[in-house]
């Protein structure tokens, strides 16, 4: 069981997160609207993975941004934002900040996608919600960069995320 750390203290998570060259699991979150949204939805682009523990919390406030003012620029390209929040705050998250070039989705029905991503916090004060993490996905949906960030309160490598998809 991976460990991350929470302001310095150990946090397990279950599972591990996708490796490199491998077929990402598939997922069904919800949206907005209080849709369902597989994985097969963004089929035929490249895709960002930024999973967050909540919207509401600065770190993830910034890491949202900066991916949003990324994709703007690349073509054939989504970023999919995963959180635990339910739909209505990744709402007002969303129109507030004018985050147009993002899709947030909630795993408010299951923590399945947490599981099978390796991301779900198994104990301390975040238990039940996500560790942070980034992964790149090409068009077929395989996995062609992932970050598991070692301390929740860190921002992802932007640089080295953005660098793949760029590549693919």
């Amino acid at each position: 069981m991976p460990v991350v750390l929470l302001q310095g203290k150990e946090v397990r998570v279950s599972g591990k997160l996708p490796q490199a060259e491998t077929t990402a699991p598939d997922f069904v979150l919800v949206n907005q609207d209080l849709e369902d949204v597989p994985l097969n939805n963004f089929k035929g682009k490249n895709k960002i993975i930024s999973i967050v523990p909540s919207l509401d919390t600065p770190v993830c406030a910034i890491s949202t941004k900066k991916f949003n003012q990324a994709i703007e620029a690349l073509e054939d390209s989504v970023c999919i934002v995963v959180s635990a929040d339910l739909p209505f705050a990744m709402s007002r998250f969303c129109s507030a900040g004018e985050y147009r070039n993002i899709t947030a989705l909630s795993m408010m029905r299951s923590r399945d996608f947490a599981r099978d991503y390796g991301v779900l916090i198994e104990e301390g004060p975040l238990a039940g919600i996500t560790t942070r993490a980034v992964l790149v996905l090409d068009k077929e949906n395989t996995v062609r960069y992932t970050e598991l960030v070692s301390e929740i309160t860190d921002e992802p490598n932007y640089d080295e995320a953005l660098k793949v998809l760029k590549l693919i």
